[in-house]
């Protein structure tokens, strides 16, 4: 319903009482968090028109005031990811072709008092001047956002021991499909991973540890209806507006009873065949057959044997 990682995208999140969202940080070259999940521009600002020789470079190595000067919102219009343009009102249509690159501390600003936050990470360029120090900017933005701490959801594997020390509330969440053990030493309570990469097993294996599951990233209903029925405790979704209208899993068949009606059915039509089959052998018994060649060789009795004979291989030939 919106250009993703603006600032209208996280407002419809909330406006659809999400339990919580998810967004990609990346510092710029003077030290401003913002969101962006490309490592370049291209795909979701308009950098090719505005600085066509840089396009190609990291989106981190923008300062700030160059990053205002983009559009963040016409490539949603123009590319219509999820067939959803044309849906929108005109309000919202305006307000999405006029979007920009979204600061993290404005994006905290709507969604601290509403939601939870997933929060991810795109690892700087050597070259970058905060290299070493982006995760100590990032977390202070975070923490002067007035947002509980323990609502964020932290995903990235680096300087945990850092982030512990200074947000001992954050939720420490893995996005690497780890054993309980390995991840009850390393602290962490929530995993984060793609719905593929888990089994049933897996999640029962993990509830049993007390540890919650979030998949992603899951659009349809009847994909989501599986988790639910499996045990997943959230997922991530495009298309929040749809799921939240699903209030129970929809019907589901279990495997036995799905096999059950299968070969039911199989053994129905092969007697209603066979039934059928022996009907017309039964009706059809009593009426004499004829074989073409005999009733033309019989029409053709009083013709001159040369006739018939030639007629015979024709019959014979076709």
């Amino acid at each position: 319903l919106a250009p993703e990682n603006t600032l209208m995208s996280f407002q419809k999140a909330v406006e659809q009482k999400m339990y919580g969202v998810q967004a990609d940080v990346v510092l710029s070259y003077d030290g401003v968090p913002f969101l962006m999940h490309d490592k370049t521009l291209r795909r979701t600002t308009n950098v090719e028109e505005v600085f066509p020789e840089r396009a190609y470079e990291h989106s981190s190595m923008f300062n700030w005031t160059d990053l205002e000067k983009l559009n963040a919102g016409e490539w949603f219009l123009q590319n219509d990811p999820f067939w959803t343009a044309g849906s929108l009102s005109r309000s919202d249509y305006l307000e999405a072709a006029n979007q920009s690159v979204c600061k993290l501390a404005d994006m905290l600003e709507v969604i601290k008092d509403n939601t939870s936050l997933i929060l991810n990470f795109q690892d700087l360029p050597p070259a970058h001047p905060y290299y070493s120090t982006y995760i100590n900017i990032t977390l202070e933005t975070i923490l002067a956002s007035g947002i509980r701490q323990q609502a964020v959801m932290w995903l990235p594997d680096t300087e945990r021991q850092l982030v512990r020390q200074i947000a001992p509330g954050f939720q420490q969440t893995s996005g690497l499909k780890l054993d309980a053990e390995r991840m009850r030493e390393k602290g962490i309570v929530k995993l984060n991973l793609r719905y593929t990469k888990v089994t049933n097993e897996d999640v029962r294996d993990y509830t049993m540890a007390n540890l919650s599951v979030n998949l992603y990233t899951v659009n349809e209903p009847w994909l989501y209806s599986i988790l639910w029925c499996a045990g997943v405790q959230s997922v991530t979704s495009d298309n929040s507006h749809v799921l939240r209208k699903v209030p129970f899993p929809i019907w589901l068949m279990p495997p036995d009873e799905y096999h059950l009606i299968w070969i039911t059915s199989d053994l129905i039509s092969f007697i209603v065949i066979v039934g059928v089959f022996i009907f017309q052998k039964w009706r059809l018994g009593s009426i004499r057959t004829y074989n073409p060649e005999q009733i033309m060789l019989s029409a053709a009795v009083r013709r001159s044997s040369r006739d018939v004979k030639i007629m015979k291989e024709k019959l014979i030939f076709s």
